[in-house]
């Protein structure tokens, strides 16, 4: 089974996460959306609501699995039998971070990185813009998924 990993914090899940999963999804035998537990992160909800939130946004769809993590995301994958981590990329900024992050992770075991780059309406949708507006009060439900919005 070709399997990917897409992990991250997901704090919240964005409409730029969602689509990096939907266009992956063709590619892919199973897709691993993995929550990483980072407990010195300010959060906009726990990790169980998290994942549950991301859950029921795929429930129809069977070739998605959400789990949590702890530690290194190449042992997730290793766990989840993923050679594949996926990763989207909004800015030259991005993609330096990223490609540093793949050449590690590809030497330590051997996991390829896929990188998307985020569709251009997407490219300022970020987890942490969202819990900032979210906190002076403004609406954030366009930049995020019905069912994470709604949860």
């Amino acid at each position: 089974m070709n399997t990917i990993l897409f992990p991250g914090s997901f704090n919240p899940f964005t409409i730029g996460h969602q689509s990096l999963v939907d266009r992956v999804l063709p590619l892919f035998d199973r897709v691993v959306i993995a929550v990483g537990v980072n407990s010195e992160k300010r959060t906009w909800s726990s990790v169980e609501e998290r994942i549950e939130a991301i859950r029921r946004l795929y429930a129809d769809e069977p070739k998605v699995r959400v789990i949590s993590y702890t530690g290194l995301t190449v042992d997730a994958c290793k766990l989840e039998d993923a050679r594949w981590m996926l990763r989207g990329v909004r800015s030259t900024v991005d993609f330096e971070y990223e490609r540093t992050l793949a050449d590690i992770n590809r030497r330590i075991s051997g996991i390829e990185t896929l990188v998307l780059f985020t569709l251009p309406e997407y490219s300022s949708v970020s987890s942490s813009v969202v819990r900032e507006l979210k906190s002076y009060g403004y609406d954030v439900s366009e930049y995020l998924p019905d069912s994470i919005h709604k949860s």
